[in-house]
């Protein structure tokens, strides 16, 4: 029986072959790790590489000048080389001083880099440079690049590159974003396991062997397989039921496209559920690249495009277009999934596409964002203001011009317009009316005290703006068109909508816009007119030509009335009603308001036996054939008669299907 070879039998020398076996003895090498010597013991010429038939498995060179590269040994003794070494671990001889560079910079190799770097590092006192450790072992071939061999055969010794901050050599060659993950990363873990002991067992230094979980692939595919399981869950809670889908597309950070996919459905149980199913990264944002996406995630899942009852996207005309928009290819495989928008989001883009059009208005609300942001920049231009505005008030008062009462004319400020709520756009424009005097006066002291020139010029320029006919006009004219459609912008922000009372409000305000448009033209100026006379704003010979541009530019000649009647009231209120009809069509308002024969709200107020029928046949034709049209007639007049005996205190379409 052969005896127990130590470690050292590893890096046994030549020399050491014949002695005695009798008389093992751990010799302290050259190339070993971790021994102490002093610099003396350098060698002062360098000695050649080793070759690789000089060597084996049991005699092996610690120093990382002097062995062969891993690529030089036979691919059959690779594996055997490699293992042999990572028993070992990397070469790191701790020496009492080590040899100073001879260039200028005068520096030389720290023991200490040792503790910072125990992984990989490795020292060799034939070359006085450093090599990493994984790299040998696995390096294939060598590298055209001289760079790139630095820390595996030609070894690294530019001091002064080592702790210079960001550009230390050793960081950058690790990856000092690698190595900030793997810190975030093994915090993270640690903060899991102080919540999970299962989790606390499992990772870290407490993880089997080499499972850390710390790597990005792995933590990807960990999370892929999560969800997967949880996409599968849903899958198997929509069965066969007709669903939802609810899509969007946004860039992401890496100015990837994505696609969101939401659905929603009725489970077995009748509770509605909304999931969210899926981010895709898509190539392009044109509908049919969103259809093919969307077909491929719903058929890898088995979820027929047949099933789907509806659909929701953005008011984009790639998702909305009625000839190739994504609605308009999934009616032709689907008949019955009817597009429903938003409608909140659909009246914000009713009124920004007005803005847009007419360039007039959409000069209008630049002009009064500049007007607001001027004036309210300051605390001292906020306390002008209130002060002015106190004052108005109180010769309004004075003149009987002003009612007063309890909560009356309180000092208020202008409001700035948000992007996001048009309503924020209807109280900016009605505070600007109410303070018009006020912000007046505040633009005159700026002309007056303001402490640059520049301050001084902006305030002369927005007060000639504010003061000029074309901007009362505007003004008084988004007043009264939004006016109308702040009571529809109101009820369709509500938390819980009455989709019922939300299309009448639709139709009510269409029907006030074309009266607007047809009769209120006298109206509206004679306002127009008043206020400018009140406010000593010239207005214009509406019978003289208007003139608009220079040179070739010039418009053809036009009255002035015919440019604010044709060119602005009318054009304004023509692509409100447009926008309207195209955004809350005829079918969508016909499908929610025969829906809303369902609502349970107010003990089945809305019941309706012709109405349910008609919307089954009208567009649900598929699923309710003649024959079943008669069927489900008489099941709804047996429906109507258990109403108050089983289904009292039943308030939403979502605790009906649940009761049922």
């Amino acid at each position: 029986m052969s005896k127990f070879k130590t470690i050292d039998t590893f890096f046994k020398r030549k020399d050491q072959e014949n002695e005695d076996a009798s008389t093992i003895t751990t010799p302290i090498l050259e190339g070993s790790s971790n021994f102490i010597t002093s610099s003396s013991s350098l060698n002062s010429s360098k000695r050649p590489r080793l070759l690789p038939n000089q060597l084996d498995v049991f005699r092996l060179e610690r120093d990382p000048g002097m062995r062969p590269m891993i690529w030089k040994f036979p691919p059959n003794k690779r594996d055997e080389i490699r293992r042999a070494y990572i028993k070992v671990g990397p070469n790191q001889p701790i020496l009492d001083n080590y040899p100073f560079s001879g260039d200028k910079s005068h520096r030389r190799f720290q023991a200490s880099w040792f503790k910072l770097f125990p992984s990989w590092l490795e020292y060799s006192i034939e070359d006085d440079a450093i090599y990493c450790f994984p790299c040998f072992l696995f390096a294939k071939e060598p590298s055209i690049n001289t760079g790139s061999n630095a820390f595996i055969e030609n070894g690294f010794r530019n001091w002064k590159k080592v702790n210079s901050g960001k550009e230390c050599a050793l960081l950058n060659h690790i990856g000092k974003e690698d190595m900030m993950k793997a810190k975030v990363q093994a915090t993270e873990l640690k903060f899991l396991g102080s919540y999970n002991e299962r989790v606390k067992q499992n990772v870290l230094e407490n993880a089997p062997k080499n499972a850390k979980y710390t790597s990005n692939d792995v933590q990807k595919e960990i999370l892929h397989i999560l969800a997967t399981k949880v996409r599968n869950s849903i899958r198997e809670e929509i069965g066969d039921a007709k669903f939802c889908i609810i899509v969007d597309e946004a860039r992401d950070e890496s100015k990837k496209e994505q696609m969101a996919i939401v659905l929603r459905f009725v489970t077995l149980d009748g509770f509605v559920k909304e999931r969210f199913f899926d981010l895709v990264h898509v190539t392009d944002t044109c509908a049919t690249t969103l259809k093919k996406e969307l077909i491929s995630v719903l058929s890898h899942y088995n979820l027929q495009v047949e099933n789907i009852r509806g659909k929701g996207y953005d008011g984009a005309s790639n998702m909305r277009g009625e000839w190739n928009g994504l609605q308009a290819l999934f009616l032709k495989d689907s008949p019955q999934a009817y597009y429903v928008h938003c409608f909140a989001h659909r009246l914000q883009l009713a009124l920004v596409a007005a803005s847009r059009e007419v360039l007039q208005i959409h000069e209008f609300f630049t002009q009064l964002n500049s007007i607001v942001t001027i004036v309210s920049a300051s605390s001292k231009r906020h306390d002008q203001l209130q002060e002015a505005q106190a004052i108005e008030n109180a010769n309004l008062v004075a003149q009987n011009e002003l009612e007063t009462g309890k909560g009356a004319n309180q000092i208020s400020t202008l409001q700035r317009a948000g992007d996001t709520r048009w309503s924020s756009h209807f109280n900016s424009i009605c505070s600007l009316v109410k303070m018009f005097t006020a912000t007046n006066i505040v633009l005159n002291n700026i002309i007056e005290d303001g402490t640059t020139y520049a301050q001084r010029g902006e305030a002369y320029g927005v007060s000639k703006i504010l003061l000029s006919f074309e901007f009362v006009f505007t003004l008084h004219l988004m007043k009264e068109i939004m006016g109308i459609t702040n009571v529809l912008c109101q009820a369709l922000q509500q938390q819980s909508q009455d989709i019922l009372n939300a299309m009448h409000i639709v139709s009510t305000s269409k029907l006030l816009l074309q009266q607007l448009r047809d009769g209120g033209w006298c109206n509206f100026f004679a306002n127009v007119k008043d206020f400018c006379e009140k406010h000593e704003i010239e207005v214009p010979n509406m019978s003289a030509q208007y003139v608009f541009g220079r040179g070739r530019s010039r418009q053809p000649s036009v009255t002035v009335e015919h440019h604010y009647r044709i060119d602005v009231f009318l054009a304004t209120i023509d692509s409100q009603i447009q926008e309207l009809n195209s955004r809350f069509n005829e079918q969508t308002i016909e499908l929610l308001t025969l829906s809303c024969a369902l609502d349970p709200k107010d003990n089945f107020k809305s019941f309706n036996i012709e109405e349910i029928s008609k919307l089954a046949e009208k567009f649900y034709p598929l699923d309710f054939p003649s024959n079943e049209l008669n069927i489900l007639k008489s099941q709804l007049q047996h429906y109507q008669h258990d109403i108050p005996n089983h289904l009292k205190g039943i308030g939403t379409i979502s605790e009906l299907c649940n009761k049922l």
